[in-house]
C-alpha cells in the first residue's frame, strides 16, 4: 500500500521499445541436436539433486524449505540475521484493500477474523511447509487515534482481542506475524502514522506485541523526514532485542534510483524495500514493473542479496485482473528476480491453477536459492525477453517472456551456450518448471525450442550434468 499520488517519474506511460540488452539474441536457429519442449517425453518429474532435495518426486513436498536447503543463519547488513532468502507469506492489500465495513462484509473486512482465516489456510493447505510463513497486515488495522499513553492501538471493533493476542494466534500456527505502519504524520489511508518522536515507542510496542516483521510506508512525509526516520526505526527495532524484519518503502518515494536513493545505505538498515509504484491487478502494471527492473538492473542487482532484497511488490495471482498465463509470468519473473513472495489473494477460494503455480516446489526452490543473486535481463528481441538467474551449485533459471498481447503462441529457440551457460561441458538437464516437464539432457550447443503464449512465459531450470 502507499505511493498513491507519488509514483516515480514516467509511471503513467508504457515504456518505449528498447534495444536488446547484453548482446544475446533470444530467438536463434543453430545447428545441432534439437529438442522441442512441447514434444519432449512426459517423464516422472523429479526435483533436481542439489543439496538435500535429491530425488524428491512430485507431489511430495519438503517439511521446511529453509531446513532442507541448509540455510545457516549469518549476520546480515542489518545485523538482525533475518531473511537470508526472500521472505514468503500472505498480505491483504491487493485483494482486500482498506475494507473496514465489517457490518456489511464481515468475511472480507480488515479484521482479526480475516487474519486468523488466512493463517488457518496457510497452515492447513500446504503453504507453510513450502515456506510461506509470514501473515502480515497492511494499512487500516489501527484505531483512529493513539491511546491515552500515546501508543498505537488496534481498532477495537475489528480487532477486539488486540494485536498481542492476534500475534499469539498466528504463532500458534507455526507462522510469523507482520504489521504495517507509516513514517509520516498519517498512514496512506489516514490512520495514525509513526513520527520521528514516536519511532522508539512504536518499535517497543511492536516488540511487546511480538511482531516479526514491520512494513514501514512513507506517505505524508518529505525526503528529509524519511532520511532521518528510516535509519532511526532500524536502530530502534534492533534495540528492542526482538528480531523484527524491516520492509522500507523509502526508495519508492524517491523515484527508486540514485542519486536520491542510496542502495548501500538501504542494505544496512532494511531487509527489503519497495522501489517502484504499487502493483495493480492488470497486465499493464505488471509489465511496467518488469520493464523497469530490466532497464535499471545495473543499479538494482548489486543492491540485492541475502538479508537485503529489492521488492517489486506483492503477488496478485488468482484474483481478478490477470489471466492464468499472466499470473505465471509474475511468478516466474519474481523467482528469477529473487523477489519476496507475498501472496495477496483470498486463500479461502484460490483457484486450483493459481495454487498449483504458487505451490510449485521447483519454482520455490529457484526463489529461495541460497546464493541470493538477482537475475538479469539478457536480451529483448522480437517481443521476447530472456532473463537468467545463476543459482547455487552451477544451476540456472531462465525465463523466456513473450510480451505480445495478441496472436498465437510464438516459437522460441536458443542453446545453453548462447544463453551464456557453459560451466559444465557435459551439458545440462532441463526442466520446464511451470509445465512440470522433464525435458532431458542438452549439450551446450543443442537447440532448446518451445512455443510461448502471448503475455506468457517459459521458465527453465538447468541442472549441470558435471
Amino acid at each position: 500500500m502507499g505511493l498513491r499520488g507519488s509514483p516515480p517519474a514516467g509511471r503513467g506511460a508504457r515504456p518505449p521499445a528498447r534495444k536488446a540488452a547484453g548482446g544475446v539474441a533470444p530467438v536463434l536457429t543453430t545447428p545441432g541436436k534439437t529438442r522441442v519442449a512441447a514434444r519432449a517425453p512426459q517423464q516422472s518429474w523429479k526435483m533436481p539433486g542439489r543439496r538435500a532435495f535429491g530425488g524428491l518426486t512430485l507431489p511430495l513436498l519438503p517439511v521446511s524449505l529453509g531446513v532442507l536447503l541448509g540455510l545457516a543463519p549469518r549476520a546480515s547488513p542489518l545485523d538482525n540475521g533475518l531473511l537470508r532468502t526472500p521472505p514468503m507469506g500472505w498480505e491483504p492489500w491487493g485483494r482486500f484493500k482498506c475494507n473496514t465495513d465489517c457490518g456489511k462484509d464481515p468475511e472480507n473486512c480488515i479484521s482479526e477474523h480475516l487474519i486468523k482465516a488466512m493463517a488457518d489456510r496457510l497452515a492447513a493447505d500446504g503453504w507453510k511447509k513450502l515456506g510461506y510463513e509470514y501473515v502480515t497486515l497492511d494499512d487500516c488495522w489501527a484505531a483512529g487515534k493513539r491511546d491515552a499513553h500515546g501508543r498505537l492501538q488496534a481498532d477495537p471493533q475489528r480487532f477486539p482481542s488486540g494485536m498481542k493476542a492476534l500475534a499469539d494466534y498466528v504463532h500458534s500456527k507455526g507462522l510469523k506475524f507482520g504489521i504495517y505502519s507509516d513514517l509520516g504524520n498519517a498512514t496512506c489511508a489516514g490512520y495514525p502514522g509513526t513520527t520521528l518522536e514516536t519511532v522508539e515507542m512504536d518499535a517497543n510496542t511492536f516488540a511487546e506485541w511480538e511482531v516479526d516483521m514491520l512494513k514501514l510506508d512513507g506517505c505524508f512525509s518529505d525526503s528529509s523526514f524519511k532520511a532521518i526516520g528510516y535509519p532511526k526505526m532500524s536502530r530502534a527495532l534492533n534495540q528492542t532485542g526482538r528480531p523484527i524484519a524491516l520492509s522500507c518503502s523509502w526508495p519508492a518515494y524517491e523515484g527508486g534510483l540514485p542519486p536520491k536513493v542510496n542502495y548501500t545505505l538501504l542494505g544496512q538498515i532494511c531487509n527489503f524495500w519497495r522501489n517502484y509504484a504499487d502493483i495493480e491487478d492488470t497486465w499493464d502494471s505488471l509489465f511496467h514493473i518488469i520493464e523497469w527492473y530490466g532497464d535499471h538492473q545495473d543499479i538494482l542487482q548489486p543492491a540485492s542479496g541475502p538479508g537485503r532484497w529489492n521488492d517489486p511488490d506483492m503477488l496478485i495471482i488468482s484474483d481478478l485482473g490477470l489471466s492464468q498465463e499472466q499470473s505465471k509470468v509474475q511468478a516466474a519473473l519474481w523467482a528469477v528476480l529473487a523477489a519476496p513472495f507475498f501472496i495477496s489473494c483470498n486463500l479461502r477460494n484460490i483457484s486450483e491453477e493459481a495454487k498449483d503455480t504458487l505451490q510449485n516446489p521447483l519454482l520455490i526452490y529457484i526463489s529461495q536459492d541460497p546464493r541470493g543473486v538477482q537475475g538479469r535481463l539478457l536480451a529483448r528481441k522480437q517481443n521476447f525477453e530472456v532473463w537468467k538467474r545463476p543459482l547455487a551449485d552451477g544451476q540456472y533459471a531462465v525465463a523466456v517472456l513473450n510480451n505480445r498481447t495478441d496472436g498465437p503462441p510464438r516459437s522460441f529457440a536458443t542453446t545453453p551456450s548462447l544463453l551464456g551457460i557453459s560451466g559444465c561441458r557435459a551439458g545440462y538437464r532441463l526442466y520446464d518448471v511451470l509445465g512440470k516437464l522433464s525435458m532431458g539432457a542438452y549439450a551446450l550447443n543443442d537447440t532448446i525450442s518451445a512455443k510461448v503464449m502471448p503475455t506468457g512465459v517459459l521458465l527453465l531450470f538447468l541442472n549441470p550434468l558435471c
